[in-house]
């Protein structure tokens, strides 16, 4: 055997493994679709892990559904902790909420008061609020695991419910009725649209925290200040970038952008589910996931802010979260310079799908006639607006998931299987804090270690399989033990 021969083979032989070990080391890569911000922290978090990310955005700014920088409170460190670690990260310092921000307040006929207020002028309303609050406080109790609020027949029972019937069955007072009416479709959709179950599972995840925690500080700038916090850690944002596709094939996914198309390892998916609709998906989607696109509830908010020259409201204090008998939800902004005044109204609901069809302009007029039938000279003191209309945006179609009757039982945590080298994130794929913040963040952070275990040959679990070692911890109360006898007897009883 030549010498050459054999210098050749070992050439050879050098090659091949080689080739190996630049296979076994070579730069995992991901494409993130959507620059919100459950989009930009799975990047955020892969590219921390060694990942290559591009972070594709459709429209020409990050930062999704970020609100009106005065409408954004933020939780407690305790109620959001992932927000607070990325705020502390990041050097963002969040400023504490002045205590009257912290407990909601109410404006009826055009009064305000607070709740000590209501006790006084009103002890028959006071009363059946309280009411509302302990009959919810019985249907969270009966939720033992909120990762699983499908444990029993009675808790799917509720599924097939509206808020609104139960309501009904409350039998509140008029007033008390119009203000717990406007509580829930401010915080998640109109009571007649919303399932009685994911009502009681969302009052489980936050039982126990009082009102306080909800509202304890705020972001100067708002969330968008987070988003580009984490944005300018990345190395390839890329905005005006829509995708019509998504081609997964041997080993590769590939995106498509207009012409140019994208390949990656892995891709997260990001976007809310009606702009994943208008994505073109090979392998498609699953049956349940097309059926779910078409049948999920996505609660309704626009959020205007109005300015005056002066405060109409006079010494009034419009603070913090505040329940309109009018179906106005309102939150204290700061006052404007110069002495003006800022006042963010929320439309939520039917009173905000009532109003789709008209321009912005319209829209604010509708709001000020109504405004100066309280505080005469409103009008006259009007001086420009800010928008935020979720529902006209076909990308959005509405505010943030809030499951309707029937939808839990049907497509309980859809969206957190991956989909071959296709992951999902967003607020509606995190069962516990959907339409926050805090669910947006978590939903990122489980996208990224998703694709990490993916890149590791590993397999995702089912959620279900997950579920136990992930609840959260929620302080016990006597309620948890065991609802009240009769309860359930009572709810669907004549």
């Amino acid at each position: 055997m030549s010498a050459v021969w054999l210098r050749a083979s070992a050439l050879m032989v050098l090659a091949v493994f080689s080739s190996l070990a630049l296979g076994k080391d070579k730069q995992p890569t991901a494409i993130v679709v959507g620059g919100g911000l459950a989009g930009l922290t799975a990047a955020y978090e892969l590219q921390g892990k060694g990942w290559q990310v591009t972070v594709l955005e459709a429209k020409p700014s990050i930062g999704g559904r970020s609100g009106l920088a005065s409408s954004e409170w933020l939780g407690s460190a305790k109620l959001q902790p992932v927000l607070h670690a990325y705020l502390e990260r990041f050097k963002l310092k969040a400023l504490p909420a002045p205590d009257y921000v912290r407990t909601p307040g109410y404006l009826i006929d055009g009064r305000y008061q607070s709740a000590a207020d209501l006790a006084k002028s009103s002890p028959s309303t006071s009363e059946a609020l309280a009411r509302f609050d302990q009959s919810l406080d019985d249907l969270a109790a009966a939720i033992a695991d909120p990762l699983n609020p499908l444990a029993s027949h009675t808790l799917k029972s509720l599924d097939a419910l509206t808020a609104a019937r139960w309501l009904d069955k409350l039998a509140l007072p008029p007033i008390a009725r119009a203000l717990v009416d406007q509580r829930i479709r401010s915080r998640y959709d109109e009571p007649s649209r919303l399932s009685l179950l994911y009502l009681a599972q969302q009052a489980r995840v936050y039982r126990g925290l009082p009102d306080t925690e909800l509202r304890a500080a705020r972001l100067p700038g708002g969330s968008q200040v987070l988003a580009l916090a984490l944005a300018k850690q990345l190395t390839q944002v890329k905005t005006n970038a829509r995708v019509s596709a998504i081609v997964q094939e041997q080993g590769k996914v590939t995106v498509k952008v207009g012409a140019a198309g994208y390949s990656a390892d892995y891709v997260v998916l990001a976007v809310p589910l009606p702009a994943l609709a208008k994505i073109s998906l090979t392998p498609t989607l699953t049956a349940l996931q097309h059926k779910a696109l078409k049948d999920i509830n996505y609660g309704w908010r626009d959020q205007m802010l109005l300015k005056f020259k002066k405060p109409v409201w006079g010494k009034a204090r419009l603070s913090g979260e505040i329940f309109s008998d009018k179906g106005l939800g309102m939150l204290w902004v700061e006052p404007a310079a110069k002495g003006g005044a800022n006042l963010l109204i929320n439309l939520s609901g039917d009173n905000a799908r009532l109003l789709n069809a008209f321009g912005d302009r319209q829209m604010v007029d509708q709001v000020l006639i109504r405004f100066d039938e309280h505080y005469p000279g409103a009008r006259e003191q009007f001086s420009g607006y800010e928008l935020r209309r979720y529902g006209k945006d076909a990308l959005i179609g509405g505010a943030y998931l809030a499951y309707g009757p029937g939808e839990i039982s049907q497509y309980w945590r859809l969206w957190e299987q991956p989909l071959g080298r296709v992951l999902f994130a967003g607020e509606h794929s995190d069962a516990l804090y959907p339409g926050t913040l805090e669910g947006a963040l978590r939903s990122g952070q489980r996208a990224a270690s998703q694709a990490v275990e993916l890149q590791a040959g590993k397999t995702i679990a089912a959620p279900g399989q997950a579920a136990k070692s992930a609840a959260p911890s929620t302080p016990a109360t006597k309620h948890d033990k065991q609802a009240k006898p009769g309860f359930f007897a009572r709810l669907f009883g004549g």
